[in-house]
């Protein structure tokens, strides 16, 4: 699997937890957009897009299947934010 493009969106505001929205492009071919770029506690992770069940539970749309594809996606998002931020400045 080769991701091809990420694109990154920073947040309109500055307040909030959320700091900017992702997509990417796997292998040419397939796109995942929304992807959240959150600021926890130890710094900025991802969250995959998901949607509120009946149950008031939220489960992923989409997601890496294993912790190696995980941990690619978020370098390469986390990558691309970072360079987003010091373009910004």
């Amino acid at each position: 699997m080769n991701i091809t493009d990420v694109r990154v969106r920073l947040a309109k505001s500055d307040n909030g937890k959320l700091k900017a929205v992702a997509s990417i492009t796997i292998d040419a071919c397939f796109a995942v957009h929304d992807i959240k770029i959150i600021e926890g506690n130890n710094g900025p992770f991802i969250a995959m897009p998901s949607r509120k069940t009946p149950e008031g539970e939220f489960k992923d749309i989409a997601h890496p299947i294993n912790p190696d594809a995980r941990a690619m996606i978020s370098e390469l998002i986390l990558k691309a934010y970072q360079e987003q931020l010091d373009q910004q400045e």
